[in-house]
């Protein structure tokens, strides 16, 4: 007499019939099916015994039904990969459906495609351009301003700076002059074309000149000591009347030679005087 070896469940003599032993016990076919198949995530069947079954992270299918959820293409042997929904994709959909966007035609960047990646962002290279002319930067180096992105070129045209002198633009460098700005080469004096970046100058009728050339071609002459009246250093005080200038510290009596800056005083001919003097010519 041999022992017995029955189905767990519904206790038939499983000697010489097929089985499936599932956690350790043995179950025929026929409960296999009803009782312990694994359900298909797919078409929501049993997997039963005689099928052939694919599991990925606690998900079964039926190998039929284990195919990619936008093509259909059959997956068993295929690379696959699983979406936060529950999907599965071949590689060539899932790469659409998950690669990231261009930004400039908001279609999927293809894995190995021609693309440009910029602050976490990724283009198609033929749609990375230029915000002004639409021209592909490529190669080129470019320049932004806000979202938009410009070549160098138009970004140059459009937003630098632009000398007050010769109303080009100004790449780098320059300098700033009663907050206009020049280009150094442009800031030169009217007269000799000294360069006048970190020397001393004085302006005039919004010229620029060195301290010889407006001594000599611009300022007035003091009538008093007939030198150029420059505004530098003593004499930047200057006394204005019907026409003459002087240095204030040439503004005195002829006579006494009290100072008459901001005082009472009488001209007879070339000569000023104080009142008193001019009482006793």
């Amino acid at each position: 007499m041999t022992d017995r070896f029955d189905c767990y469940y519904c206790r038939d003599n499983l000697h010489g019939k097929k089985y499936v032993k599932k956690d350790d016990k043995h179950v025929c076919t026929k409960c296999f099916d009803k009782l312990c198949a694994n359900t298909c995530a797919e078409c929501r069947r049993p997997i039963g015994a005689d099928a052939k079954e694919l599991h990925h992270k606690n998900r079964y299918w039926h190998e039929d039904c284990f195919r990619c959820a936008k093509c259909y293409k059959p997956l068993a042997s295929e690379p696959f990969s699983a979406r936060d929904d529950g999907k599965i994709m071949c590689g060539k959909c899932g790469s659409r459906e998950d690669g990231n966007r261009c930004q400039g035609c908001y279609k999927v960047v293809m894995p190995g495609s021609q693309n440009v990646e910029y602050k976490n962002k990724v283009w198609h290279e033929e749609c990375f351009t230029c915000f002004e002319c639409k021209q592909p930067i490529r190669t080129q180096s470019f320049l932004t301003k806000g979202d938009d992105i410009y070549c160098a070129p138009c970004h140059e045209k459009k937003f630098a700076k632009k000398c007050f002198h010769c109303k080009q633009p100004i790449t780098s460098g320059g300098i700033s002059y009663q907050d206009q700005p020049w280009h150094s080469e442009c800031f030169v004096c009217q007269t000799c074309r000294k360069p006048l970046a970190g020397a001393r100058f004085t302006s005039h009728e919004n010229n620029v000149y060195c301290v010889d050339c407006y001594k000599t071609d611009v300022a007035k002459k003091c009538h008093g000591c007939k030198n150029p009246i420059t505004g530098f250093g003593h004499g930047t005080n200057v006394v204005n009347y019907e026409g003459y200038s002087w240095h204030e510290y040439c503004f005195n009596c002829k006579k006494c030679s009290l100072s008459l800056a901001n005082k009472r005083f009488v001209i007879n001919g070339d000569h000023i005087y104080c009142p008193d003097c001019a009482k006793k010519l």
